[in-house]
């Protein structure tokens, strides 16, 4: 009996014609690369807290997480960016604690009319002035057009200190409440935009000269972070490979970083195979950041600069950033993520981001880095992970690009899809046993061939190089101890990433130095 078959039985004795379907050598590895938004949703919102959804658009994201929530605002930033991706959100309820606040004093009237342009966490309010307002109807008008945005993530009443003093709110409880930021005529006079006459304004929050201009500032006094056990639990089995995460605190980080970390129970150990990644943004000046990035190495994390100034919130940056990095990894996982515009956030202005200088040091400190393109819009710079040492403490730079584990993924991936599809149901024998052909026999020296083959295709797809180097350094082995089982030393060389090009432009003077040619 040469051939074996899997289910057609060799007792059979009915005449004639009968067929088994055998798809082992003709499916390719298809995997839904998903992508999962972390926030939390309105109070009273129809969704369940802690059990990941699919709102699937704008409108219905809105509709379960509550206009001007935290995630309903992430959601359509990922829409901004990517539409491509299947996306998944969890929603997680508020914490204890409080709701950020904030002020914003009309100090004196205006003596002609015009419009206010305000930015509230980036988006702007338009608040007409007229020149006989008062200072109470310039405050009265600001919050009926913050209140008449609900995309807004906070809302305005009347009080404070004065009547002239409009009180901002953050619409949920926590300590991300503090990254709202508020100013007036950010887009300055490239955009149009200048204040009535005669009006000024005071915000609460307002940083140093040197970090953010003046009608700049942010709410504060928010507290609080909520707790994801449940959320992390709810998640299951379920691939979640880009994960937009706007927490940075340490309890947060650890809790996400141990859910796709690389132990037995982590998304990244042996027994669970899902890999996945971690994408995030940190707000700060220079000094702030890199001290908080060196105390961080996370392999599966990344976590992206924010100046001071910039008005966008960092659940924007972040998701901007994982919506982006999804789409193109999706692609190709080992194509760097450099120049990949972030649409639906705003930069710093000009004069208030961090120079080529500071960014480089960053970036080998541990944080993604972002610059500004031609066309104004925010830009990946490098999308380097906050991994940095070993576990001995020694800096290490295995994981220092976003796109190792990206390929890694892909690369084990396609192997465990090959090996399963076409080894199923197979028999295991040293090489050189004699076995019919057709047999559901492997050995060790097939299943190198396999592993050759699937490498070379690899390498063709642009994953890998050095194939014959591969080849030479690959180990399959059967055990010693267990005949039932294959062990592989796998060895692939990643394809790097062309990230610098250095010119050393050595030129010549050759009408000063002209060399003196010999006569004949």
């Amino acid at each position: 009996m040469p051939i074996e078959f899997s289910s057609f039985p060799n007792s059979w004795r009915l005449p004639l014609w009968w067929a088994e379907i055998d798809p082992s050598k003709a499916g390719t590895g298809v995997i839904n690369l998903s992508a999962l938004l972390v926030g939390q949703m309105a109070s009273g919102s129809t969704a369940l807290p802690n059990v990941p959804v699919s709102p699937g658009d704008p409108e219905t994201a809105i509709a379960w997480f509550g206009a001007g929530s935290m995630l309903a605002d992430m959601f359509e930033t990922f829409f901004a960016n990517n539409t491509a991706q299947e996306l998944w959100c969890l929603p997680v309820s508020d914490p204890s604690g409080v709701a950020a606040t904030g002020t914003i004093h009309v100090t004196s009237p205006p003596s002609q009319a015009g419009t206010l342009t305000l930015y509230i966490a980036g988006q702007q309010v338009p608040v007409l002035v007229g020149a006989s307002d008062t200072e109470l109807t310039v405050a009265g008008n600001i919050v009926t057009a913050i209140n008449a945005m609900t995309s807004l993530p906070v809302t305005a009443a009347l009080g404070g200190t004065g009547a002239q003093v409009v009180d901002i709110t953050c619409k949920w409880i926590g300590a991300t409440g503090n990254d709202i930021s508020m100013g007036d005529t950010l887009g300055g006079a490239q955009a149009a935009q200048a204040r009535p006459v005669g009006l000024t304004l005071a915000y609460s929050g307002t940083l140093a000269s040197n970090l953010a201009p003046p009608n700049f500032g942010f709410l504060s006094g928010g507290t609080g972070v909520p707790s994801f056990t449940s959320a992390i639990a709810n998640l299951g089995d379920s691939l979640y490979e880009y994960v937009a995460l706007p927490y940075t605190d340490s309890t947060s980080l650890l809790a996400w970083q141990t859910e796709y970390g690389f132990t037995s129970s982590g998304r990244w150990g042996w027994l669970r195979q899902q890999y996945g990644q971690i994408y995030s943004a940190y707000r700060g000046q220079y000094s702030s950041i890199l001290s908080w990035g060196q105390t961080q190495n996370g392999p599966q994390t990344t976590v992206m600069d924010v100046e001071p100034a910039v008005p966008s919130t960092v659940w924007e940056v972040a998701t901007a950033y994982c919506a982006e990095a999804a789409i193109a990894f999706s692609n190709d996982p080992a194509r760097p993520l450099q120049t990949l515009q972030l649409y639906g956030v705003l930069p710093a202005p000009r004069s208030y981001r961090f120079p080529l200088t500071e960014l480089n040091v960053l970036a080998s400190n541990g944080i993604a880095t972002q610059t500004v393109g031609p066309n104004g819009l925010m830009e990946i710079l490098r999308e380097t992970t906050t991994y940095q040492l070993n576990l001995y403490g020694v800096p290490d730079t295995a994981y220092t690009d976003m796109t190792t584990l990206a390929t890694l993924s892909k690369l084990l991936r396609n192997q465990r899809q090959a090996i399963t599809t076409k080894f199923p149901r197979y028999k295991l024998a040293d090489d050189g046993t004699l076995f019919g052909p057709g047999q559901a026999i492997v050995t060790p020296s097939i299943i190198r061939a396999e592993l050759v083959s699937e490498y070379a295709q690899d390498e063709f797809n642009g994953l890998v190089e050095d194939a014959r180097v591969f080849a030479k350094n690959l180990i399959v082995e059967r055990d010693s101890t267990n005949q039932n089982r294959v062990n592989v030393l796998y060895p692939p060389n990643l394809i790097g990433q062309l990230r610098i090009f250095a010119v050393l432009a050595q030129f010549r003077l050759l009408g000063a130095q002209q060399t003196t040619q010999p006569q004949s």
